[in-house]
């Protein structure tokens, strides 16, 4: 096996295929897009470069057929004194071999350690948690949503043989709208509505940045006891509300006020991925041309 650090415009181009072999019969999988994925690994497209860096490779077999991927990244921002040192890898895919998969985890391990770093989590990503986080463990019978890590169930052995231990467990929760509401439920907002300090306001487009500022002051407060919360920025607010612009629906998003002051939200998108699927990974002009095609 060789494994080859992926420093060309060709090597990108196998790192975006292996995908492509691994799930070839997996009728539920989505691809991420690789504009996306370069994004990832792209300095003056991601923020996380500041204060880090990464690096990824493509794995061969003896006769020079893809095999695997992965991706390790270090953000010495989350490293904090007198705390273990941890790196990270993802972008992890492999066919169903033991030793193929060991080979790719070595390779993060050992540039981890050249790199400083005494240990290393995953599979996570290179920014922010909002995708490309974690490992399935359980139910692998449903398409994985815009953003969301899928893997096939053969992937939890190779991460447990190899030392890794759970860390948190993250959760994804689907619901059909056409089951009712629990009554509990119904009885609480019905007694909210009833009271005339709460008031319940729909999102409007033509006011993101109010509603970004009022995002970002829930999200503050809620996060601001945890550990490594740094607190999100009005300018970062602005950029999440403005990337989600296009596919907003403003029946679908909702911010909840009491006396006047921002006290929670909720936010639903339209799943993008049901189009997405059609685009196969790449977002070029015939990508976007299925995608316009087959969107909602």
């Amino acid at each position: 096996m060789q494994i080859i650090e992926v420093s060309s415009p060709s090597l990108a181009g196998d790192f975006h295929k292996i995908p492509h072999t691994i799930y070839k019969n997996d009728p539920n999988y989505i691809h991420h897009l690789k504009q996306d994925i370069e994004g990832v690994f792209e300095q003056k497209k991601n923020k996380f470069f500041r204060h880090g860096e990464a690096t990824r490779w493509v794995l061969k077999n003896s006769d020079g057929k893809l095999i695997g991927r992965v991706a390790a990244f270090i953000n010495r921002k989350d490293i904090k004194p007198n705390k273990i040192k941890v790196g990270g890898m993802g972008f992890f895919e492999c066919i169903d071999d033991k030793q193929a998969a060991f080979k790719l985890l070595d390779t993060c391990r050992d540039w981890l350690l050249l790199k400083g770093m005494e240990a290393m989590e995953g599979p996570v990503n290179f920014g922010e948690r909002d995708k490309y986080w974690g490992l399935i463990i359980d139910n692998f019978t449903m398409p994985p949503y815009y953003g969301q890590n899928y893997n096939p169930p053969y992937y939890i052995p190779f991460f447990e043989d190899y030392g890794f231990k759970e860390y948190f467990q993250q959760y994804i929760y689907h619901r059909s709208v056409q089951e009712p509401l629990q009554e509990r439920y119904v009885e609480r907002a019905a007694r909210i509505f009833k009271d005339s300090r709460y008031e319940i306001k729909r999102i409007e487009k033509n006011k993101l940045e109010k509603y970004a500022e009022d995002f970002r002051a829930i999200y503050n407060r809620a996060w601001v006891k945890h550990d490594s919360h740094k607190g999100m920025p009005q300018v970062q607010a602005m950029a999440l509300m403005n990337k989600i612009k296009p596919i907003l629906d403003e029946d679908l998003i909702c911010f909840a006020y009491f006396e006047g002051k921002p006290v929670g939200f909720y936010i639903s998108l339209p799943e993008i991925n049901q189009a997405f699927k059609y685009v196969k990974g790449n977002f070029n002009l015939l990508g976007k041309l299925k995608f316009l095609y087959h969107k909602w």
